[in-house]
């Protein structure tokens, strides 16, 4: 397999449709969920390849349809941001700024929600037939507001990939919400907030301009 986003695209739409959904409060429900949602997503998958040529937007739009109730894609986005989007940056802002900084902030959110979604979605046109297995869940400690999910993706490599989700507890409602994907040796995270930070750098730092030129970076996983 080629070392190309489609991979990442797999496993990360995979992640947020299945793993953020709001209510899951304990860890063994978070691994049932993987099993039982996994076949809506991939039921998408299978029904797109029949009209996706021809009407790539509807596909989009379901897909869209299934991770809009279940990511906060605005939580992603500020930490996408890093110190620009900080609580610490916030205060030091005075009203007018902080108004700015919100807009900055809903526009980026918009930005990253259409173009993850969009790069993903194609992405997971090429493994409608993967296999996937997930770690039987470890013993929680006691009263753990993070848990990591391991899985398992087994393509057409030798080797299956080994992705984790980092799940982190709401401290006001205690659902359990993805907060970031590890395939391989790469971080997601860090790579969008890398990505952001340069073209903040490049930019002066203009937000303006990094948020209206923003692209998803593709990104490699190691074949």
């Amino acid at each position: 397999m080629s070392k190309h986003v489609n991979s990442v695209g797999l496993v990360v739409i995979w992640a947020m449709a299945l793993l953020l959904a709001p209510g899951v409060r304990a860890e063994q429900d978070v691994y049932q969920l993987v099993d039982s949602a996994t076949l809506q997503v991939m039921d998408v998958v299978a029904a797109a390849e029949d009209y996706v040529d021809d009407d790539p937007e509807r596909y989009y739009a379901q897909v869209q349809d299934i991770l809009d109730p279940l990511i906060d894609y605005r939580g992603f986005a500020r930490q996408v941001m890093g110190p620009y989007a900080s609580s610490k940056r916030y205060r030091s802002l005075d009203e007018a700024g902080r108004q700015e900084l919100r807009g900055q902030l809903d526009r980026f959110t918009e930005v990253m929600r259409t173009s993850l979604v969009r790069t993903y979605s194609k992405g997971l046109l090429a493994f409608g037939d993967a296999r996937i297995e997930l770690d039987d869940p470890d013993e929680p400690a006691e009263q753990a507001s993070r848990i990591s999910v391991r899985q398992l993706v087994y393509s057409d490599r030798a080797t299956p990939y080994v992705v984790f989700y980092q799940m982190g507890q709401d401290k006001k409602t205690g659902d359990w919400r993805l907060r970031n994907v590890i395939i391989e040796s790469v971080n997601l995270g860090e790579i969008y907030r890398d990505q952001f930070l340069a073209s903040a750098r490049e930019m002066d730092g203009d937000l303006d301009a990094v948020i209206e030129g923003w692209t998803t970076v593709e990104v490699d996983v190691d074949s």
